[in-house]
């Protein structure tokens, strides 16, 4: 059973998520918030394995709940899932480096949600990858515009393997084609990124995709 918290200022869309969630085998809507501050407390009090979260709401918005959320987490922090109304939106960019997992459209229909919050529990790389990669790409322009020496050097502490798995994640490849690309076996990929994120001190899979976008690890094809 996969226990989901929503989260959402509009209440008709609230009420839309818990039903759908509470009518679909194998799922659970474990509470509902109408803005970040109820999120962090429903968050500590009902530890769920997913968040829907809205991000443009009143008081404590869905980037900064999303990073209290997880920095709050005694122990197997929540998957975030952000849900947005624009596909591009430089405040889905910031809760994917708050930690979020990935993000989904407010339109996309309830066969496409429960499958996100599947892959989402299960630890998937991030829904829709190349929509987040085409996300990241769009607001890491600035970032890539400064000199190379202005340029945080958090890579310097992985190997040349970890850097190769990082740059491929960035690239939107699967942990599968990521072992057939390298000729090494997918556990291997996983032990890689681990102790990447670890290095890093990463959340999500996300994260690691705005890192290597952010350093210039990959760039955006003109």
């Amino acid at each position: 059973m996969t226990r989901v918290l929503v989260v959402d200022d509009q209440f008709l869309i609230r009420a839309g998520l818990v039903g759908l969630l509470n009518a679909a085998p194998g799922f659970e809507a474990v509470g509902e918030a109408g803005d970040g501050e109820e999120a962090v407390r429903l968050a500590a009090k009902t530890r769920p394995d997913v968040i829907l979260m809205d991000i443009r709401m009143p008081g404590m918005n869905g980037i900064e709940a999303t990073k209290r959320i997880l920095a709050d987490a005694a122990d197997q922090a929540p998957r975030v899932l952000v849900l947005t109304t624009f596909d591009l939106d430089e405040y889905v960019y910031g809760a994917l480096k708050a930690g979020a997992s990935g993000f989904l459209l407010k339109d996309s229909g309830p066969e496409r949600l429960l499958a996100a919050v599947t892959a989402v529990s299960g630890g998937d790389a991030l829904f829709a990858p190349s929509v987040t990669r085409r996300l990241v790409e769009a607001f890491t322009q600035q970032a890539r515009s400064a000199p190379d020496a202005q340029r945080p050097s958090v890579l310097g502490t992985l190997t040349s393997r970890e850097v190769d798995v990082l740059k491929l994640i960035a690239c939107g490849l699967s942990n599968p084609q990521i072992a057939d690309r390298l000729s090494i076996s997918e556990a291997t990929v996983k032990t890689h990124l681990n102790r990447t994120m670890t290095k890093l001190d990463l959340n999500s899979r996300a994260q690691a995709v705005v890192i290597a976008y952010e350093t210039g690890l990959v760039t955006p094809r003109g």
